[in-house]
């Protein structure tokens, strides 16, 4: 079984604050999670505990059921994928991925297998013969996945691997990694700081800032219910849109009032006892342009940005910037005014001082 477990982990290079702060997190057998967040947050560092080549300050890492603290990282059945793919240049690329199978001392016959096999999967038989000067990024980020997969490992600790490459090749990674999850049927551990790899790849997203998690869920889960406005901003592309509001009774029921725009809501009558002044929330995809001026906000084109069949609309309302995406079937002009709606039940609703999402049931 390779569920990893991690109870209570913390990691501190100073007596001021900690990198990790209390980390607890049940990994579950052949789950694809992915460890998002900002450059600086602790994603690759708590990757690194995993693999045992970072020292824990506090806490466990279980995978399985056995306790790896103590254990050295090749005793533990992970195998890393690093960002800079991290291979011999003097060595062609069966030598990469047969050098640590020769130094656990695995039979030649068995050294050759494994390759042959991991080769296939990658498609990268072809260049067995050749030196890493000789590929491109993609082929030796195929190679350091290779390099991986012939150790037969329980678990894959995969560090931003696609960072270096360029859009086109990331994309086409990004489907690589996913068919390979599914085909060897083992878990992965995924660290980026990018918002759609995380969501394309995976099971579920653990979103850190400052050392903690702030949350863990589906990447459905989080886009439709973020705990509060770092996540929302976080998971969002294009951002987020965000207006002043208040929320209001109008016969028992809650009501959102984006400067004259009245929402329904589904609060409970009860969140009206501690917010009245509300931040709301509103993802570009779920606004919509209206002919009719009731309950829309007339914004005004700034310039418009087409992305294959979509448009978004950067817009400007009062000292705001508002974007919409929308089908892109006519053309805008700057300048131009537009009637903007919103969606009811797709509005996020944030406190004021916590920035916590009020709809969020988390």
């Amino acid at each position: 079984m390779s569920s990893i477990t991690l109870k209570s982990l913390s990691k501190q290079y100073t007596s001021e604050k900690s990198t990790l702060d209390n980390i607890n997190l049940d990994i579950k057998d052949k789950e694809f999670l992915v460890l998002l967040g900002p450059s600086g947050c602790g994603k690759s560092t708590l990757l690194r505990m995993i693999a045992g080549i970072e020292e824990i300050t506090q806490g466990e890492v279980y995978i399985g059921d056995v306790c790896v603290n103590e254990l050295e990282p090749k005793d533990r059945g992970v195998a890393m994928v690093f960002q800079n793919y991290a291979l011999y240049p003097h060595m062609t690329v069966f030598e990469n991925m047969a050098y640590g199978l020769k130094i656990k001392k695995v039979k030649k016959a068995e050294r050759e297998k494994r390759i042959k096999a991991a080769a296939d999967i990658l498609q990268i038989t072809p260049l067995l013969k050749r030196f890493p000067s000789q590929l491109s990024g993609g082929q030796k980020q195929r190679v350091a996945i290779g390099r991986a997969i012939v150790k037969e490992p329980k678990v894959f600790l995969m560090d931003e691997p696609l960072s270096n490459l360029d859009a086109k090749l990331r994309n086409e990674m990004r489907i690589e990694i996913k068919k390979l999850h599914e085909r060897l049927n083992s878990t992965f551990v995924y660290v980026t700081h990018d918002q759609v790899e995380a969501v394309t790849l995976g099971d579920r997203i653990a979103i850190i800032a400052e050392g903690k998690f702030r949350q863990i869920g589906t990447p459905m889960e989080i886009i439709d219910s973020p705990v509060d406005m770092f996540v929302a901003n976080f998971i969002s592309s294009p951002p987020i849109n965000y207006l002043n509001a208040f929320l209001i009774d109008r016969n028992g029921q809650v009501y959102v009032d984006i400067d004259g725009v009245l929402l329904e809501t589904n609060l409970p009558i009860e969140v009206l006892k501690s917010h009245t002044e509300v931040v709301a929330g509103i993802r570009p995809e779920h606004c919509f342009i209206s002919e009719d001026k009731n309950n829309t906000l007339e914004m005004e084109v700034l310039f418009t940005e087409i992305i294959g069949t979509d448009v978004l609309l950067h817009l400007t309302y009062q000292s705001f910037n508002f974007i919409v995406k929308k089908s892109f079937t006519e053309t805008y002009t700057q300048g131009q005014k537009l009637n903007v709606g919103m969606y009811a039940k797709q509005v996020h609703m944030f406190d004021k001082n916590t920035q916590k999402n009020l709809r969020s049931p988390q």
